[in-house]
């Protein structure tokens, strides 16, 4: 491998650029208009532009993609997270092409993919399920289904995942409104609008391993990720090794992991997440992921392996060279991600300009990025800015240390979700180690910041401006200051120019 396209934009474009030149393998940007001089362009190698409007669907243009790895003389393509990366037509285009594709076969792609088939390789593989229905699309017979699982219930898209076409009914009076929502969702995400049902696991807790394979036959689990912390089924807060499991409990669960990736001949680096019932103990499948995860670092800090870099190493038909047994994990590593959000207002994406940038360079803190000071973050992408990890010997020193990590962050000019992480990194509930999915929508429901602006924030930022002023080589004005938010083209002025 001398050249490797990544399909993806981003934090995680990135993060395999530099994984990429620690192993001294060139790398090829693609960008959308709208991510002319992202970092990830500035970053690469090479960049190439794909495609103009709408910028978000430039990232799925599979020719586009494969016509750029043709010029740039590119011999792999990384996919990294969303976009094509779970998508087996496109993992099928390009091992057509003759271009090595870094990820799984497109048949492990399409037979976790479709939920329904999923389930059903699952329960061969005696693999445990949560009760549920997916043997006809027909919503009479899913109607008499949900009433003989027993409610609550919950829709789920059969082609998708990410918590996308979702819906938790708690009656039976709902299901029907319920059902027409979640097939129109599941048309739109998926272009599928098949569900299928499962008995719905409340204060359930989620809990996902890290899978690594080889070609050779070789599977291993890379230990636990605890994924409870969430808000719309999206993960905000995950860490490792879980506060729920015991050693017992997590040999079970990563041996049934290694049986769920075994059953679709997987290859590469993905993730079997499961369900656990936290009073009974008792798990169950719910999704594998055909790709690397967001939280993915986490694990890495805990077990000391580069994941990415074994992306590349496994898809140049390298050997695991490790058994089961021999592997550990050490301490405890937390990742909170910082988005351009509004948590205040049912957590709405947010837009703006990184007017001020800065990340904490503390012991023991990586922080994987993909954004710059004065980058602009529009609406037409996940409103992922920052990952945070922290590690530390114990998950009380690792909490402190995030703590102190997030209070580092400086970014000024866009709504964030820092104080929200603040706040529930701080919950009784969370120090102890019991929260469940439903943690945020029971504890965080009526959640505002605190309005009250700071002495010290009011100071900084005047003496921020005192220094811009200082270094321009006239004094500003409305019509020579970069800084000025009168220069600026965004919703700060209304019918600006």
């Amino acid at each position: 491998m001398k050249k490797v396209l990544i399909a993806n934009r981003g934090e995680i474009a990135v993060r395999i650029i530099r994984a990429s030149r620690e192993m001294g393998i060139q790398t090829v940007a693609v960008y959308s208009d709208a991510d002319r001089s992202a970092l990830h362009v500035r970053l690469a190698d090479e960049a190439i532009r794909i495609g103009s409007s709408p910028p978000g669907e430039s990232y799925l243009n599979i020719n586009a993609i494969l016509d750029a790895a043709k010029q740039t003389h590119a011999d792999a393509i990384h996919p990294g997270y969303g976009f094509l990366a779970e998508n087996a037509e496109f993992a099928q285009a390009v091992n057509a092409a003759g271009i090595l594709f870094i990820g799984p076969s497109p048949f492990s792609i399409r037979a976790m993919g479709d939920k329904a088939e999923a389930r059903a390789r699952m329960m061969q593989s005696g693999v445990p399920i949560v009760p549920g229905y997916q043997e006809s699309n027909d919503d009479a017979l899913l109607e008499r289904a949900a009433k003989k699982i027993g409610y609550p219930v919950l829709i789920k898209a059969a082609a998708g995942g990410g918590g996308k076409a979702m819906r938790v009914v708690e009656h039976s009076r709902e299901f029907h409104d319920a059902l027409g929502a979640a097939r129109r969702e599941a048309q739109h995400a998926f272009s599928d609008d098949r569900v299928i049902l499962e008995k719905y696991v409340a204060n359930a807790r989620h809990i996902e391993f890290q899978i690594l394979a080889d070609k050779h036959g070789n599977t291993l689990h890379l230990f636990e990720r605890e994924c409870s912390i969430q808000r719309r089924y999206q993960k905000i807060i995950e860490e490792t090794p879980s506060p729920l499991l015991d050693q017992k409990l997590r040999a079970k669960m990563g041996a049934a992991a290694v049986a769920a990736a075994r059953a679709v001949n997987y290859e590469n680096a993905g993730t079997i997440e499961f369900i656990v019932d936290p009073e009974t103990r008792a798990f169950y499948f719910l999704e594998m992921n055909t790709r690397l995860q967001v939280e993915h670092p986490i694990t890495e800090m805990t077990t000391g392996f580069d994941l990415v870099q074994w992306q590349l190493r496994i898809a140049q038909d390298e050997r695991l060279p490790f058994q089961q047994e021999e592997l550990q994990a050490r301490g405890h590593a937390i990742e909170c991600r910082i988005y351009a959000e509004d948590p205040a207002n049912g957590f709405l994406p947010a837009t703006g300009r990184a007017l001020e940038f800065e990340l904490p360079n503390i012991p023991g803190v990586r922080a994987d990025t993909g954004i710059a000071r004065v980058d602009e973050i529009t609406a037409f992408y996940d409103p992922l800015l920052v990952k945070l990890i922290a590690y530390a010997e114990t998950r009380q020193n690792a909490i402190q240390r995030m703590q102190d990590a997030l209070r580092g962050v400086v970014l000024l000019g866009i709504t964030t979700n820092l104080d929200f992480l603040q706040a529930v990194l701080a919950h009784p509930i969370f120090r102890k180690g019991q929260a469940t999915t439903r943690f945020i929508e029971e504890n965080f429901a009526a959640w505002k910041p605190i309005t009250e602006i700071p002495q010290e924030v009011w100071i900084a930022a005047a003496l921020l401006d005192l220094q811009q002023s200082a270094s321009a080589s006239v004094l500003p004005t409305a019509a020579n200051d970069p800084y000025s938010p009168w220069q600026s083209a965004n919703a700060f002025r209304i019918g600006a120019k």
